[in-house]
């Protein structure tokens, strides 16, 4: 069963007068790249929430962010408060500086909210509250499980409207099959006239002529390419049933497709072969859109 690229999930979990929230977005990527924010003081737990991303997804963009607040305050952990010792040393530090070496100006507080270590944040492990790492992973689990659920459902629509569009394209397959062997014959006869055309009265061996007709006639053949498409069907079909991520691989059949369909179009000349060939490349492009957001 396929999987879209595209998820959303969140979970909440209560303890010890905090509450902590995670939320999963995912969206579409060529590879699989994972972004977590964690409040302060949980860092550690970053590569094994990581891991976990990458034990249920294999492509997309993930962002994940993990909060924790104080319950009924909706303050978050990691409030900011403002080392005020060391603030004012700063203060005296400018101001010595300022004496001994005759500077001009003042120290603003747009100076101090420069400098490094002005800041303290507190966080409930620093504040000697539980941290409960294993309800923090409950928590994330739980939002990534939802994010990974609404890929799936999404895989299922993708995989009905790409079953039908892929019906489409049998369809095409069809008519250009039958019209195979016309575009043979014209090409055969046109050849012919045109030869004809250029020798006049001039006596041609007709057996030879037959020859190179036939000859030339079979390059305007595409049922080596309808032969191909055929497989590159079955191979289609066959992915979208398939357990592992097929993004890629549907995406290359694709351009297959398309390369065997651009090959038909230069081979044909007839109208309905052109009129075909211009609606297959324009369900393939739907197909393709489509198959962008495929894990």
């Amino acid at each position: 069963m396929i999987r879209s690229m595209t998820g959303f999930g969140q979970a909440s979990r209560t303890t010890a007068g905090f509450r902590m929230h995670a939320e999963v977005k995912t969206v579409n990527h060529r590879y699989l790249e994972a972004s977590l924010r964690l409040p302060p003081g949980y860092s550690a737990l970053e590569e094994s929430l990581k891991r976990e991303i990458r034990e249920r997804m294999k492509r997309g963009r993930v962002d994940a962010v993990v909060t924790i607040s104080r319950e009924g305050s909706g303050e978050r952990s990691g409030a900011a408060a403002i080392d005020w010792e060391l603030a004012g040393r700063y203060v005296e530090a400018a101001q010595a500086l300022k004496e001994r070496f005759g500077l001009p100006g003042e120290v603003t507080a747009k100076d101090l909210l420069a400098l490094p270590g002005l800041f303290l944040t507190e966080s409930p492990a620093e504040e000697g509250h539980e941290p409960v790492a294993a309800l923090v992973n409950e928590c994330f689990r739980d939002a990534l499980e939802q994010a990974v659920t609404m890929r799936k459902r999404e895989g299922a629509f993708l995989q009905k409207d790409l079953s039908e569009r892929l019906s489409s394209l049998r369809s095409l397959h069809s008519l250009l099959s039958s019209l195979a062997p016309l575009t043979v014959e014209e090409y055969r006869s046109r050849l012919r006239q045109r030869i004809s055309d250029l020798l006049g009265e001039v006596p041609v061996d007709e057996q030879r002529l037959a020859n190179e007709t036939a000859f030339f006639a079979e390059r305007a053949d595409i049922q080596e390419e309808l032969t191909r498409l055929e497989s590159h069907f079955g191979q289609f079909a066959g992915l979208l049933e398939a357990e592992e991520p097929a993004g890629r691989k549907l995406d290359f059949l694709i351009q297959e497709m398309n390369r065997e369909v651009n090959t038909i179009g230069s081979k044909g000349s007839q109208a309905q072969i052109s009129a075909a060939v211009v609606e297959w490349k324009a369900e393939l492009e739907k197909i393709r859109e489509q198959v962008q957001n495929i894990e």
